[in-house]
């Protein structure tokens, strides 16, 4: 993946993938259930017009794109750039420090829609202590965590120029075919043609298997709301620590990562002794100049879990280095993943249908690297810490019970520290962000790592 910005080209359609179909189905079904968020903290503040020119920057940049439907049947949408972009959110009350993390949960509080462009919002508010908090909220219909930290940087690098499509990355987005009905009827023949070559790989690859899910335990069921919003947390923690404790236990720094995940997981109750349990790991498959909205695969382990010992970080980089290899092969890739082309051209009800029976991540573990400190910086101002999330939204309690979402952890580091930012949407054994705290202060100590709570 590449920060910089592209070379000046023309632009061409850019039709909608798998994933951002998916996403866009999901989002008309659920609304923003889920959505990704950019955020940083610095101790000082920042002029509003720096943060009114960044937005400017963003409204003509790599994410200001919208999704233009097709009436021509099996032809897939494609992205044009956005006739619309949401202001910039400036709170002018100050925020405690014991509230910053409410403020940024508070910021995933937006509608979007795909088809105007609206699929970003930019907000900002000062702190008690004199510095200022940004956030930046993203649709995941029209950008993952590398098409945001991607605009990001452009918008960064461009703050002292006028804004413009043309040269920036914005000119990445996709334009309107010449012949639109001849392109659109072109489009659909190759859709059904990948649909018949996907079948026939999920056929031959009927055998290949994932490592299973654990169902969540029908009990304990609490007492709670109607609506609840899932526990959140953001820790600081020292780098040189962290792989001090990985490399006595022969890991590395990302096994360490999965390590915690799972092991927050089995220390909850939500799944017992001996299990195994499921990891999911998110893999750029970002280019330069990449024009896909979403570029991510995702990689499953399985990780053994035994009450009270330590989780064997050598076993992970065994698991995630076999997952890889697997993921490269067509032959060895799961049946599910050759049928993406099916599930473009299923109508809406159907997808409603599956979609009842769906199940989120049990343990959802996402390392970011070093790529967060690439935009830290906003004109001479940089950020103190960059921490970049999925937040799972308020939603019905009963929800989160069907879908069994579990733990999300998110790693991004500055060669130094690590912000690690962790949801639990379990209700029944994460139901407070006080339980969280204690579960997760409890399981860093079990790695000797000491942490520093926002």
């Amino acid at each position: 993946m590449t920060l910089t910005a592209p070379a000046t080209m023309p632009a061409a359609v850019n039709r909608l993938t798998a994933d951002d179909d998916l996403f866009l189905k999901l989002h008309s079904l659920y609304g923003n259930a889920l959505v990704n968020q950019l955020a940083w903290r610095f101790d000082e503040p920042l002029p509003r017009d720096l943060l009114a020119r960044f937005h400017a920057q963003l409204a003509q940049g790599f994410l200001a794109r919208r999704v233009q439907p097709t009436r021509v049947p099996f032809a897939r949408p494609y992205w044009l750039p956005a006739t619309e972009s949401l202001p910039l959110g400036w709170d002018t009350e100050p925020v405690a420090d014991d509230e910053v993390l409410d403020w940024y949960f508070a910021q995933s509080r937006v509608d979007f829609d795909p088809e105007t462009g609206r699929v970003w919002r930019l907000s900002a508010a000062p702190t008690a202590a004199g510095g200022t908090l940004v956030s930046l909220v993203t649709s995941h219909v029209a950008s993952d965590g590398g098409a945001v930290l991607y605009a990001v940087g452009d918008a960064l690098a461009r703050l002292d120029e006028s804004p413009d499509f043309a040269t920036g990355s914005g000119s990445l987005v996709g334009t309107r075919p010449r012949n639109p009905l001849g392109a659109n009827i072109i489009d659909a023949g190759r859709q059904l043609s990948a649909v018949a070559k996907g079948i026939r790989a999920a056929i031959a690859t009927r055998d290949v298997t994932e490592p299973d899910r654990n169902p969540r335990p029908p009990l304990p069921e609490l007492r709670l709301p109607s609506q609840w919003s899932p526990s959140d947390l953001v820790v600081q923690l020292d780098l040189t620590e962290w792989n001090t404790a990985a490399a006595k236990q022969s890991g590395t720094t990302n096994g360490l990562l999965i390590a915690l995940g799972a092991g927050l997981l089995g220390r909850s109750g939500r799944v017992g002794d001996t299990a195994e349990i499921r990891v999911d790991i998110p893999h750029s498959m970002r280019t330069p100049d990449d024009p896909r909205a979403n570029a991510t695969t995702g990689l499953p382990i399985s990780v053994p879990y035994r009450t009270g010992t330590p989780i064997d970080l050598p076993t992970i980089r065994t698991a995630v280095k076999r997952a890889a290899t697997a993921y490269r092969d067509p032959a060895t890739t799961p049946a599910l993943q050759h049928l993406q082309p099916l599930q473009m051209i299923l109508p809406r009800f159907v997808l409603r249908h599956f979609a009842r029976t769906a199940k989120a991540p049990e343990c959802l573990c996402t390392n970011l690297g070093e790529t967060a400190s690439g935009v830290a910086a906003f004109a001479n101002h940089h950020a103190s810490a960059v921490l970049m999330r999925p937040v799972v939204c308020t939603n019905d309690t009963t929800m989160f019970r069907q879908v069994e979402v579990g733990v999300n952890l998110s790693f991004s580091t500055d060669g130094h520290t690590i912000t690690l930012a962790v949801t639990a949407a379990d209700p029944d054994h994460f139901p407070t962000r006080t339980t969280l705290r204690e579960l997760l202060t409890a399981e860093l100590e079990s790695w000797n790592l000491t942490p520093r709570f926002w």
